[in-house]
């Protein structure tokens, strides 16, 4: 779909069935909308937070149980367990849309809810499985469950938040990925050590004891998690808000200035919807960006442990030394998301950011070649702090390219679809006949990340062409309007444009 601007006097433009007219004014100060923006911050964002952070351990234990006994006490290969992950990617492919469409009737508030408590459950009962299909059923079913998850949250945040402030809560959201990845690592050192309590393995006990840790964060989210402006209280607390009739005002009213549309209110998805979203090529490229980058990622998240337990540390140890670089990963996003809201520089962000994760892979490429563990365990390192940095800000510029909130709300879905078809051949990156080394892996991996980079350039340039086409439009009715009497009203007090990129957020 091309870029189109409104040309025409936004009276000849009735808000649609599902829209609110643009008549608010503002009306408080600086000091009151930055009281209510920052009590939604502490309200919105940590349940959102804790409920990702459960889902990382939930999913990425099985790196841990690698270091114990677990291929062998389950009677799997790793190649059948490069299958099971597979499995798990397929779960979440298969059930991502379904869920986004129970999202969109049933609001975040209950439909996440019921997602924590969902995947908590399966995530227990991994602790029990006992052979190769027990596994594989294991990981379909939390994949399945996990679906929806990050896709909603993300559709939630851009409800409550205005575009510029979007990559910094994105960012925010998914430091709960980045904290749950580091924190497995030392949690899997202490977790592992309980091997033969109950005379069970100690990959049961890390299994058992995350997996209740997502069911009792569920209550968190039932309690916390509010649902929009319409209904702005949890799933357990209905009618209950903790919000003020004035804040909720300012809040409600910032949004629909920023963006009208975010406060439709269809309850559901049409087919017109699918179609605006389908048809938009540059939300296929933010697709195919998830794509290519996810795929490396997954892959190597799976195998840290593995690989730094093949430099000649001990197997426990190797766990704990796995968090350094995830740790150090959320300072560097926190920073990336900064500049990226601060001086909307959403293209330039993903482009460094998956430059220097491209690096990472060929610095352990080259590594793989010398004997000093210290120099390889920085290409880990390395490649662990900036890998976790492009998808969100990725992210972040997707949800800008999208013309409304049911575009967006289907587009951050391809895109979670896009990262989990990714994981699917990103599990079959790093294979027994490669190991320990990993050439193959490495190598591919790279020549992976440089197509990102590449359609990351194409869409660079694309946003730098529509920019500079906006700008005409915006000089060509300024001097057109000294020569009308009867002048049309500007261009940023229009309706934004319904087809393409949405360029509302003109913070340079």
């Amino acid at each position: 779909m091309g870029f189109e601007l409104d040309t025409k006097h936004p009276d000849e433009f009735p808000p649609l069935d599902y829209e609110e007219k643009l008549t608010s004014e503002v009306d408080w100060t600086k000091e009151e909308e930055t009281a209510a923006r920052r009590k939604l911050d502490f309200i919105i964002i940590p349940p959102l937070f804790l409920g990702f952070f459960c889902l990382i351990l939930d999913v990425g234990n099985i790196a841990n149980a690698l270091t114990d006994t677990f291929l062998k006490d389950v009677g799997i290969t790793q190649d059948q367990f490069n299958v099971g992950q597979q499995m798990l990617s397929i779960g979440v492919l298969l059930a991502e849309i379904p869920s986004n469409m129970i999202l969109y009737r049933l609001g975040p508030a209950k439909w996440l809810t019921i997602k924590i408590f969902m995947f908590g459950m399966v995530a227990t009962f991994q602790a029990f499985q006992t052979n190769y299909s027990s596994f594989l059923a294991t990981r379909f079913l939390l994949g399945a469950s996990e679906s929806g998850f990050v896709a909603g949250s993300l559709w939630a945040l851009s409800r409550w938040y205005t575009k510029k402030e979007t990559a910094t809560r994105f960012m925010l959201f998914f430091f709960g990925a980045q904290f749950g990845q580091a924190s497995s690592k030392l949690l899997a050192y202490g977790l592992l050590q309980m091997r033969g309590v109950g005379g069970r393995p100690g990959w049961f006990w890390l299994f058992f004891t995350t997996g209740a840790l997502t069911l009792a964060s569920g209550f968190v989210l039932g309690f916390f998690l509010l649902d929009s402006f319409n209904n702005p209280s949890s799933a357990f607390l209905p009618g209950k808000t903790p919000f003020t009739d004035r804040q909720l005002h300012i809040l409600k009213t910032r949004v629909q200035i920023d963006d009208p549309m975010k406060l439709e209110k269809k309850k559901s998805l049409d087919w017109d919807a699918f179609k605006r979203t389908l048809m938009n090529w540059r939300i296929w490229i933010h697709v195919l960006i998830s794509f290519c980058n996810s795929g490396p990622h997954r892959g190597f998240g799976t195998y840290t442990p593995s690989i730094i337990h093949s430099f000649g540390y001990q197997a426990l140890i190797s766990n704990a030394l796995a968090s350094i670089g995830l740790y150090l990963q959320i300072p560097t996003s926190f920073t990336f998301s900064w500049i990226s809201d601060r001086f909307n520089k959403r293209g330039e962000t993903v482009l460094v950011g998956m430059g220097l994760y491209l690096l990472g892979f060929i610095f352990n490429r080259i590594f793989t070649e010398l004997r000093s563990r210290g120099v390889r365990y920085f290409g880990v390192i390395w490649t662990q702090c900036f890998g976790g940095i492009p998808h969100p800000l990725n992210i972040a510029w997707l949800s800008l390219a999208c013309s409304d909130s049911e575009v967006r709300s289907l587009a951050l879905s391809m895109s979670a679809m896009g990262g989990n078809i990714a994981a699917i051949y990103g599990a079959q990156l790093f294979r027994h006949d490669d190991a320990p080394k990993y050439r193959r892996a490495f190598g591919m991996g790279a020549a992976i990340l440089s197509v990102a980079i590449i359609l990351g350039v194409v869409r660079y340039i694309d946003d730098i062409i529509c920019r500079r086409k906006a700008a005409k439009e915006v000089h060509f009715e300024s001097d057109d309007s000294d020569s009308e009497i009867d002048k049309p009203l500007p261009l940023t007090e229009r309706r934004p444009a319904r087809i393409g990129p949405n360029f509302g957020d003109r913070s340079t």
